[in-house]
This record gives structure tokens, sequence and C-alpha cells, in this order.
């Protein structure tokens, strides 16, 4: 098994700077994932750590070993691609085991490590199928199974899962996460869909405009958004997010009221509250609003509330059913607000 550094890495096509100043060291055994949304550099920087795309500045290294100069398959690295790309001709047992043969393997010491890797995956009564025979789902555990054999000292995954309906996608998130349990192997993987980096992620490396804007566990990133990018990223519902002004150390309105953060006096600051962090008031000193949309999401209803300061998203449970055009009340606790300078995006408390 390896780690993997990067150090001060940038990519540039042309004059134009795609990446730049990424630094990152990902233990052994870690599960990283790359989050971020389209064309933030997230592949990018996977292709460059595969041997992919040149490395423009900086140094990557792979078990200590400086491995710019490398070719892809000097790296110790076996990589799972959105597309399966799979030898449509070749059944499910020469597509995994061709690399193997290539490399002049013996078939005894192929078989040998053919019989783990299909029985991990439940590919067994699929080996002599053509890939035109097998499901998306299938498909892609073919192709799983093809970079498992290579027993490699790191798994890069590249949006395995994005091509798959919704229960194929949680099964599957399912699989890979047991595998890297049992396997121990190093894993980077890159994806746009936060359910998938919050449920693998041993650590989660939130990217922006070829740059790193916030690493963290699952948690951290969730209950302390670094930046108001950040907090409008992760998490679903998305985060409400209030201009108040700052007047003599404090802020507020109707709906939340608070001592401003160490060393500001006055200006604006953005205020970040998520849906489920509201409760229903009877109080006639809470904030009100009209019911303008109430949306049912299974064991929680997405509720809107629009008065003449605000308009808020409240996650409330399935059971509360109020109508459209209803007058409710609500209430916050300081403890869940998220302060940002609106003009750095910077967090504040």
């Amino acid at each position: 098994m390896a780690t993997v550094e990067c150090r001060g890495i940038r990519k540039v096509y042309g004059a134009l700077e795609v990446m730049r100043d990424f630094d990152l060291n990902v233990d052994d055994h870690e599960f990283v994932v790359f989050l971020g949304p389209s064309g933030c550099g997230k592949s990018t920087m996977l292709r460059m750590i595969a041997g992919l795309e040149e490395i423009s500045g900086g140094d990557l290294l792979i078990g200590g070993a400086r491995m710019n100069d490398r070719d892809p398959g000097d790296r110790g690295i076996a990589m799972v691609f959105q597309n399966y790309a799979l030898y449509p001709h070749m059944s499910v047992r020469e597509n995994i085991t061709f690399g193997l043969e290539r490399a002049g393997i013996g078939k005894a010491a192929i078989e040998q490590r053919l019989a783990p890797v299909v029985d991990a995956l439940g590919l067994g009564v699929y080996l002599s199928r053509k890939p035109t025979e097998l499901s998306g789902g299938q498909q892609q555990r073919v192709a799983i199974a093809r970079a498992m054999i290579k027993t490699p000292e790191v798994f890069l995954f590249d949006e395995p899962l994005s091509n798959l309906d919704a229960k194929l996608r949680g099964n599957l998130r399912v699989e890979i996460a047991r595998l890297h349990r049992a396997l121990k192997t190093t894993s980077i993987y890159v994806t746009h869909d936060q359910l998938e980096a919050m449920t693998l992620a041993d650590r989660i490396v939130l990217m922006k405009d070829g740059r790193i804007e916030q690493m963290g566990t699952p948690e951290e990133i969730y209950q302390a958004p670094a930046t108001l990018f950040a907090a409008g990223f992760i998490g679903t519902p998305n985060m409400n997010f209030l201009p108040l002004q700052m007047m003599d150390g404090v802020a507020g309105d109707a709906l939340v009221r608070f001592q401003a953060p160490a060393g500001i006096r006055s200006g604006e600051v953005m205020v970040g509250i998520r849906p489920g962090s509201f409760r229903l008031s009877d109080d006639a000193r809470a904030f009100r609003g009209i019911v303008e949309r109430n949306e049912f999401h299974g064991e929680t209803r997405l509720i809107s509330l629009r008065n003449d300061l605000h308009e808020i998203d409240v996650a409330v449970p399935a059971s509360c059913t109020p109508r459209v055009g209803e007058m409710l009340g609500l209430e916050v606790d300081v403890a869940d607000l998220h302060i940002f300078d609106p003009v750095t995006g910077r967090r504040l408390n």
C-alpha cells in the first residue's frame, strides 16, 4: 500500500492555469474523495495522479517516490472510469484477466487472483458472458474487478457510478465501501455527488476553480463549512443565507439576533441556517411567514415560508402538514448559525 503526496501541483493549458498550488497528503489505507462542481479540476487532478495528464508544476509522490515522469503502468495504480471501457468482444473473465495476461503472468497465478475478486463482487455466474449481456451495474463491477485483480497500491475512481440509476448507485456505493475495508487500499474517488462523498470518504477534498476550498471529514465540512461556497455546496436541502447588518456589535431581525463575532462591530454579514435547524413555534415573538410551498420528501417535508424580510426553507417531520397560505412561526438557536464575511466568503464564527 502507499501514501500519495501532491506538492504544489499545477496544470496549465497554454496560457490558462486550471490547477494551482494543490497540496495534499493521502495517508496509507485512506479513502479520500475529491468533491466539487463540474469544471472544478477534480478529474484533471486524478488524471495527473494516474499519469494520463502531464503535470505542469510541482511534485507528485506515491509511496515516497517521485512520479511526475513515470508511465501510468509504473505508478502502482489502478483506475476505474465513468465509462466502463470494457472490450465488447471479450467475455467477463477475459476482460478481468486481460491486463495480467499482457503482463506475462502465468495462468495458475491468474486463476488464483481471479477467484477472490469474482467472489467479492458476485461475478461468478457472469464470467462467460459478454459485456453487452450485462446491466450497467454489472458492467461497472467488472471494471472494478479488472482494477482489483492488479492488486494496486492506489485505487483511483473517476465518477464510477454517475451512469447508473439511483438504486444501483446505492448498491455499488455499499460494495465499494465494503471492498475498501476488506482490501485496505489507498483510494482516491472523484464525484460531484455529495451523498457519495459523505458516505464513502474518510476525508473530503472540496474543490473550486482548480484549488482546494476545504478539507476535512464529512462531519467537519457539514458542521463547520469554512466558506460560503462550502456551506452552499454541502447539505441537502440547501442552506438558507440571510444578509444581516451589524450595528454596535449586534446583528438581527425578527428571525435571529446575536452578538457579533470577535472584532466585528458594524457592516454586513451573511448568516447561514440549515433547514433542519429551525423549530416551529407558536410564540408571538417568533419569526412569522406564509407557507408558499409544501413538498413531501418521505420522512420529512420541505416547506417554504415568506414574509417581507426573508424567504426560508424549513425541513419538518412528514407528520407536520401545514397548508399553503397558512401563517407559521419559526425559532432557531444562535448555536446553529453559520456566520460568513460576504466579501471574502470566509467563516467568522
